[in-house]
């Protein structure tokens, strides 16, 4: 199947493969919820099993309309300097270079993209890269959307290399589940892997951060995709969140996880579902995913279990460290505010909580005296 053909469904109606009361059900959902999908995906679905892992990825679930979580689950807008540029982090700024996607994740924490597109995403690029030329502490600069990978490559290259004219970006990320929604886009298009040859460079690399959330994505295609991308001089790795009946089962995970560090897709970070709205049918309790993960990474090897399990919270992304009969250990891997940096936050144990905010009871924090600093010029 070419990527240059493939078709995408957009409305529950056209989805066949489900019958006429399930379409009904689920209209109700994407009247709410944006719905997209491609034919590539689509097959890789068993229409045999009704808790398929990749139908739970893709295909609407009617409990996404229970109450429960908000649009901006991390307060994205807070760190938002102009529309579609977040600054959190001293050293990255995020780009939102794209407001589609080539499928739609339901467990989605950015399902305000596809409600108002035209103000969630860079309208101004020229002010955009003026606002990074004028701040000398960024280093990484992180292309996202929506998927930066949906653009034409002509357009991706021309914000990339204007990028590179600033000589203190030395890392560019792109954020991007192409490579397991359709990978043909990357095997099939050699002007892609010749922009990422040219700006991917000794000292200055281009890092592709895939997005596979089950070993079943990994299509002989799919690896071809992330190998052409290696091949062009990309760096790649690999996030994904823990999702409730798609990968939280600690063998599942531990097949993703070895496959892979297998193929070079370095496993990065295990995010906690945010609590977008409409996420309730996909999260795992905190405490509950913690021990998934752990026993997870119990079968596989080193490189496999490289990957932090890390909630992006508003403050920061926090790790979960470690668990004891009555408490949860959580720390800072990234802060908003430098004097969080590395602090450990110590809370009385609470297996329902599935965010930061729904621990009440601490027992313990243990600031930093020193807090680190970002890495740049001082």
């Amino acid at each position: 199947m070419s990527s240059k053909t493939t078709k995408y469904i957009t409305q529950i109606e056209q989805l066949e493969q489900l019958s006429e009361s399930e379409r009904q059900t689920l209209a109700k959902v994407t009247d709410v919820f944006a719905f997209r999908v491609n034919e590539y995906y689509l097959s890789l679905i068993n229409w045999d099993d009704p808790n398929d892992p990749i139908r739970r990825i893709i295909v609407p679930n009617a409990r996404e309309l229970d109450e429960w979580g908000r649009l901006d689950p991390s307060d994205e807008k807070t760190y938002t300097v102009m529309p579609g540029v977040e600054h959190k982090y001293n050293s990255t700024v995020l780009l939102m270079v794209s407001n589609v996607c080539d499928g739609i994740c339901r467990y989605c924490f950015r399902k305000r993209v596809f409600i108002d597109r035209q103000r969630e995403y860079v309208r101004d690029l020229p002010a955009a890269l003026d606002y990074i030329k004028q701040h000398s502490e960024i280093t990484n600069a992180l292309l996202t959307g929506g998927d930066p990978l949906i653009l034409a490559t002509s357009k991706l290259e021309n914000i990339i290399r204007r990028l590179r004219e600033i000589d203190h970006i030395r890392i560019i990320r792109i954020g991007t589940k192409v490579p397991a929604f359709n990978p043909g886009r990357i095997v099939e298009d050699p002007a892609l892997a010749k922009m990422i040859e040219e700006y991917s460079t000794a000292d200055k690399k281009i890092y592709v951060m895939t997005h596979f959330v089950h070993p079943r994505e990994l299509t002989d295609l799919a690896v071809e995709a992330v190998h052409t991308l290696q091949r062009a001089g990309a760096i790649t790795a690999n996030q994904t969140p823990l999702i409730r009946g798609v990968n939280d089962n600690p063998e599942v995970l531990a097949d993703l996880l070895a496959k892979l560090s297998f193929i070079g897709a370095a496993p990065y970070y295990i995010f906690q579902c945010r609590p977008a709205l409409g996420n309730k049918p996909y999260t795992v309790p905190i405490e509950e995913g913690y021990e998934i993960i752990e026993k997870a990474k119990s079968l596989v090897s080193g490189l496999a279990k490289r990957a932090h399990f890390v909630m992006s919270h508003s403050t920061g992304k926090i790790e979960v460290i470690g668990k004891a009969r009555d408490a949860i250990y959580f720390r800072y891997h990234r802060a908003a505010a430098d004097a969080d940096s590395g602090r450990l936050l110590v809370f009385k144990s609470n297996p329902g909580a599935c965010w930061l905010d729904d621990y009440e009871e601490m027992i313990r924090e243990y600031p930093v005296e020193q807090p680190y600093r970002s890495y740049g010029p001082e």
